[in-house]
Order: structure tokens, then C-alpha cells, then sequence
């Protein structure tokens, strides 16, 4: 068994590995970690790299990522997306994709796990990978299998080249003459239309992570 995290608009080396990993399986019984890609991403901006981030409700309380919920008193929803508007207006793809997306955020989602799997799923479908989504039934602990153990290898505090999965090449992006990588998968999506998927899977490391 090969496991990895539901993350919010993940990094174009998620899809990569979802392509590399055919059986891997996204966990929604794991106890929610805090200050992670699971309700956080990072997109490029006139300013530089910005952060978006999904306020919940009870993210300290050891409670499974499945049950953890989106505190919608916080005008979160209208924060993220004026910045994917203001970075991505006026990138060459964004009005094909966004009302699409925004119908996805204006769902209002009570579960954080529920709303990123949308999104996932949105994404894939965006960039054409027919990946089918597997899902854990329950909390598997793979300490003795460290090398199937996904979860978080991928986080705002580490550099997921680690993983040896994706050569991302660059493209060009709406601001800034110098690429920049780990972003969000949009970055890539709005900015390369139809092509994002092929460029991801172009990119893809063989052999082992």
C-alpha cells in the first residue's frame, strides 16, 4: 500500500507522482497536520510567491482530515479568489478554466477533505490524466514502510525534489523574468491551457522516488 495526502491545488509533482503511483491511495483517516499543503498553496503574484490558505474549525484536536471543516465565518473564499484573479487575469488560459473553478469554491463546502477532492478532481480533468482517484478506508500506519509513506513528503517546509519525481520544465509564467517552481498546479494550468498535462507528464522522473 502506497499512501499520500489530499492537498488544496497541489504542486504539478502531486499529479506526477498520482501518474507514477497508479495504486496510490489519498488518506482522509489521518489525524489532520496543521501548517500544511492540505489547506494551503502557493501561487505567483505581481509581488511574488503568495499564499493561500482555507481557514478550519478544530485543526488541534487530533481530529481525522475527513471530519475537519471549512470555517466559512472567515471571508476566506473571497481572499483566494481575488488573488488567483489578480495573479492569473491575465494569464492566456484563466477565463477558460476560472468559471469552472469558481463554481467549485462557491459550493461552500462544509468538509475541507470534500473541497479539495473537487478541486483534485477538477484539476485532473483540466489537464486531461485519466487518473482514477483511490481513497483509504481507513488509518494505515506504514512506519515499517517508510519508502510507501507519501504523507507529507510534500510541505511548505521542505523542498519536494526530494520525492525525485518531477523535472518540471519551465514555462512562461504572467509575472517575473526568473521561473518559478512549486506552485500550484493552476500556474501551470492557466498559463499552458491544454498542454499543462503533457508538460507534467514530459517532466515525469522513471525509477524509483
Amino acid at each position: 500500500m502506497k499512501i499520500i495526502e489530499l492537498q488544496y491545488l497541489p504542486q504539478p509533482i502531486y499529479f506526477a507522482l498520482l501518474l507514477k503511483e497508479p495504486d496510490l491511495e489519498i488518506d482522509g483517516y489521518e489525524h489532520y497536520v496543521k501548517q500544511s499543503y492540505r489547506n494551503r498553496c502557493r501561487i505567483l503574484t505581481a509581488n511574488g510567491v503568495d499564499e493561500l490558505s482555507i481557514p478550519v474549525l478544530g485543526a488541534g484536536k487530533k481530529r481525522i482530515s475527513k471530519d475537519i471543516r471549512i470555517d466559512h465565518s472567515q471571508k476566506w473564499l473571497n481572499r483566494n479568489w481575488r488573488a488567483i484573479q489578480s495573479a492569473y487575469g491575465k494569464a492566456p488560459f484563466f477565463e477558460y478554466y476560472a468559471e469552472d473553478m469558481l463554481a467549485v469554491y462557491n459550493k461552500k463546502h462544509k468538509y475541507l477533505f470534500d473541497l479539495t477532492q473537487e478541486l483534485l478532481t477538477q484539476c485532473l480533468d483540466f489537464l486531461k490524466l485519466d487518473i482514477t482517484l483511490k481513497f483509504t478506508s481507513a488509518y494505515h500506519d506504514l512506519k515499517n514502510e517508510p519508502l510507501n509513506d507519501f504523507r507529507s513528503k510534500m510541505s511548505p517546509k521542505s523542498n519536494p525534489k526530494i520525492l525525485n519525481t518531477l523535472d518540471q520544465f519551465p514555462y512562461q509564467q504572467v509575472f517575473g523574468n526568473n521561473f518559478v517552481n512549486n506552485l500550484s498546479v493552476i500556474d501551470l494550468i492557466f498559463c499552458e491551457g491544454p498542454q499543462a498535462g503533457e508538460i507534467i507528464k514530459s517532466g515525469i522522473v522513471e525509477g524509483t522516488h
